[in-house]
């Protein structure tokens, strides 16, 4: 098959697309096949909003949770057993991607209870235990990036577990989760492990925080603030960007570890389908080209990528600048930014934990 040239080219600026989703059906269908072979999709993410909706669609699920608890298997653990098998069945339909890229790509996230978000212990056990269930080298295990969630991703990394961090809305939580990081990857090479094998992605969400700062926008009315409306997601990413450049390019923490084998933790952008229909469909993803970044897309924004889509170069280098002047901008006319950042994280847990909930109630 041949891939689309606008996902192509996508690709070939340094961004490696992943797909926000999967189901049974995904692989089943053969349609994750598809995608990669047709859209340039080097990897997967899950969440429990992905696996709430996989399960209440259709009858995938039913026959193997049924048997499960017939045998006595509580629901919460045949819940977690199906989906650690469609993890476990996509890490190997990636392998060839794991396998060409030295094991950058072709990985499949699946994320730890999100109810243990502000339990450091209890989510470290519980990302060694997926690990250990999934049992695949190209899974990463997501840990929120919670002030409890920070310790508990320098100890799963330590343990040489690989990483998605999720739930990162600020630039300075990124910092801290790059820290997490850079102690993780000091804690496995102190222990002796082969630090070149452990790879980690942190997720910044980007089209939340335009719908919680356009919200707030709107109430301010002004037209120095409405003017302001569907900015704020993509300058608060070319900042993460940016630190991340410092972090991973020009601070001697890193530049050790790098000599022994340490890979960098690629900034990787979530949410990136658009909820505002005003905006363009395709722009968090077009006005975040950068080199070593991770996008993951959605289906429908994928499609419309395919369709219309304008890759033209990288967009994100060199407009830190711009960025920042947005951010002050927003500070001026009212917007509280570490307050929309603390709201979007606690709304984040929140929302994943209920859609946890409700999908062991399948």
């Amino acid at each position: 098959m041949t891939q689309n040239p606008n996902l192509a080219a996508l690709a070939a600026a340094g961004v490696s697309v992943w797909l926000d989703d999967l189901s049974r059906t995904l692989l089943h269908s053969g349609k994750l096949r598809q995608l990669i072979d047709t859209r340039s999709v080097v990897g997967v993410t899950t969440n429990p909003s992905t696996f709430e909706r996989a399960l209440s669609h259709g009858r995938a699920y039913d026959g193997q949770i049924a048997e499960l608890t017939a045998r006595g298997t509580d629901i919460d653990t045949a819940v977690r057993t199906a989906i650690t098998d469609d993890v476990r069945a996509a890490c190997d339909v990636l392998r060839p991607q794991w396998e060409a890229s030295g094991g950058v790509d072709g990985r499949v996230s699946i994320e730890v209870d999100p109810s243990l978000a502000h339990n450091t212990d209890a989510t470290v056990t519980q990302a060694v235990e997926l690990a250990k269930v999934v049992d695949r080298p190209n899974v990463l295990i997501k840990i929120p990036a919670t002030a409890a969630g920070l310790p508990a991703i320098t100890a799963t990394l330590a343990k040489g577990v690989s990483v998605n961090v999720t739930l990162i809305f600020s630039v300075q939580r990124h910092r801290e989760v790059m820290n997490a990081y850079l102690a993780g990857i000091e804690a496995a090479q102190h222990a002796g492990a082969d630090i070149s094998q452990i790879h980690s992605v942190a997720s910044l969400f980007v089209s939340r925080v335009d719908t919680e700062v356009d919200k707030r926008l709107e109430s301010i009315g002004t037209d120095r603030a409405l003017c302001l409306r569907g900015q704020a997601g993509v300058a608060n990413a070319r900042l993460a960007y940016a630190a991340y450049q410092q972090v991973f390019e020009a601070e001697p923490r890193y530049t050790a570890l790098r000599a022994a084998g340490a890979r960098v933790q690629r900034p990787l952008w979530a949410s990136t389908g658009v909820k505002n229909t005003a905006y363009p469909d395709t722009m968090y993803v077009t006005e975040l080209v950068a080199p070593n970044a991770v996008s993951t897309i959605p289906e429908s924004t994928l499609e419309a990528l395919a369709d219309h889509g304008v890759i033209a170069g990288e967009t994100v280098i060199g407009k830190a600048a711009h960025a920042q002047e947005v951010f002050d901008r927003l500070t001026a006319v009212g917007i509280d930014l570490p307050n929309v950042f603390a709201v979007l994280e606690h709304d984040g847990v929140s929302k994943f934990a209920a859609s946890w909930s409700r999908a062991l109630q399948h």
